[in-house]
């Protein structure tokens, strides 16, 4: 929409002058207090011809458009009975004070069983129908049907997924009337056509969507740790890689390690380190961050403060350990040529960067997100409903999320949440204590400075057992309801 006079309508003293939209809207309902959609708010144009913007703000605004003036009509209409919805794909473009005029509500995309409901009930009806095929020509199986939705039609919406299936009855409709026509009308049954997972991809091609799982099993090398992101197609796995290493050393920490590869202490002669030679582990040279990835401005401020945190956090575990004040270390978000940004990443880069410096990775089938300050607090994320949903297509069994989001993850329908372990952390501390495996890296050597953790089960396992001494040491920080933590009698926080 760009000319304003579809909203406020044509002077009458123009040649083929009308009402405005509204008006027509209140014509054709015969009523004082329709519903009216206005589709895609966040398209409207500005040009020559007037700002459309300008006129919503009094047509959304309660306290004036009860004297909505139309130019054609030129008398008040009254526009306060009429309940006005919007629908827009980002609010990002629409104007501020048009913004806070309107009550915003967020609706998640459909998940995977939503999706297959739909496709069973509506879609796949209506296309073998508009196709002319009917249901007696088309077997689409559960399998096919499952798979195309998880491997081609992963929107947030279900349009993608009714193009598939049209295009599957198109080329069915196509075979069937190519095919001389049968002699027996009992021998229809043997001209259905049978979908599955082995001849799916003649119908629609190869899969568009992968598994998003870089590392096989979940389990992750030092310095690489497996966050969760929000995208405008719902949910998606990010996964952080460090490494890094010292100035004129020659051994690296972080990622794969080379199989056969003898570590500088094996050696018969060991190698000596230059940089220790000349004072220091890294000589003087302070240390430094390169990050890549085509990360956004919000996400750069993350690495820094992650950065920060982790030499401080480090050093607090083991005076001993400089690694991260004296190392080059390499922070990498893969895929470059997609563009990523938000503020949802501080506890994951952070972790990376922890587990470069202890050398030691992460329990295996693990995923984060988070927000983190200077100070260690965790703070609130958005798309939640959509990062666990990713999670779960990538088979991660246990999550680390922000306290704040516990209720926005309990509003969660239990088959979402079905098969994951979730723990609300309120500091980095907690953090720690949950992500890394304590026989490898040691419980923390110090009182946790964050609230009591909160850990939901998984729906179908019930609730979990406690144990009489779960909790931290000295109790405290974390209160005894707090659950064991995994492979450990109990917390060490």
């Amino acid at each position: 929409m760009h000319d304003v006079a579809e909203l406020r309508g044509h002077r009458r003293t123009y040649v083929g002058a009308m009402p405005g939209k509204l008006i027509q809207c209140l014509k054709n309902t015969q009523t004082s207090n329709p519903v009216i959609l206005i589709d895609e708010i966040d398209k409207l144009g500005k040009d020559y011809r007037g700002d459309p913007s300008s006129a919503f703000l009094e047509i959304l605004d309660p306290e004036q458009n009860n004297g909505f003036r139309d130019h054609y009509l030129d008398v008040p209409v009254d526009l306060s009975r009429v309940l006005f919805v919007c629908t827009a794909n980002t609010s990002d473009t629409i104007p501020g004070p048009l913004l806070d005029r309107m009550e915003v509500i967020r609706i998640a995309g459909y998940v995977f069983e939503e999706k297959v409901a739909i496709a069973n009930q509506y879609l796949i009806p209506q296309t073998a129908e508009t196709s002319g095929i009917g249901a007696d020509l088309l077997d689409l199986q559960g399998e096919a049907l499952n798979k195309m939705i998880s491997d081609y039609a992963r929107e947030a919406g279900v349009r993608h997924l009714r193009q598939l299936l049209e295009k599957v009855s198109r080329k069915v409709a196509l075979s069937v009337v190519r095919k001389k026509p049968l002699a027996k009308v009992e021998d229809a049954a043997a001209s259905t056509t049978h979908i599955t997972v082995d001849n799916l991809a003649e119908y629609i091609g190869q899969p568009l969507h992968l598994s998003e799982q870089l590392y096989a099993a979940g389990k992750t090398p030092p310095g690489v740790v497996i966050g969760l992101a929000w995208t405008s197609l719902g949910g998606a796995t990010l996964v952080v890689e460090a490494r890094g290493r010292l100035p004129r050393s020659w051994h690296a920490r972080g990622g794969i390690g080379l199989e056969g590869m003898l570590h500088p202490s094996d050696l018969t002669h060991p190698v000596t380190d230059v940089g220790k030679q000349r004072g220091g582990a890294g000589g003087s040279s302070p240390g430094f961050m390169k990050v890549t990835g085509q990360l956004g401005s919000v996400m750069n401020e993350s690495s820094a403060i992650s950065l920060t945190y982790a030499r401080l956090f480090v050093r607090e575990l083991d005076p001993a350990n400089t690694f991260l004040d004296e190392a080059h270390v390499h922070l990498n978000v893969p895929e470059g040529a997609t563009p990523k940004d938000g503020p949802s990443a501080g506890v994951t880069m952070a972790s990376a960067l922890v587990s470069l410096a202890l050398n030691q990775p992460l329990r295996s089938n693990l995923a984060m997100t988070g927000e983190l300050t200077l100070t260690g607090k965790v703070l609130k994320v958005g798309g939640i409903k959509e990062k666990v949903i990713a999670a779960r297509r990538e088979g991660i069994k246990t999550l680390i999320l922000p306290r704040h989001n516990e209720a926005d993850y309990l509003e969660l329908k239990d088959y979402l949440r079905k098969g994951l372990t979730a723990h609300f952390v309120e500091h980095f501390d907690d953090v720690y204590r949950f992500a890394f495996d304590e026989e490898l890296v040691g419980p923390l050597p110090f009182k946790t400075r964050g609230l009591h953790v909160v850990t939901v089960s998984a729906p179908d396992e019930g609730p979990r057992p406690l144990s009489d001494d779960a909790g931290a040491p000295n109790d405290a920080g974390v209160d005894r309801g707090t659950p064991p933590l995994p492979g450990s009698g109990g917390g060490s926080g």
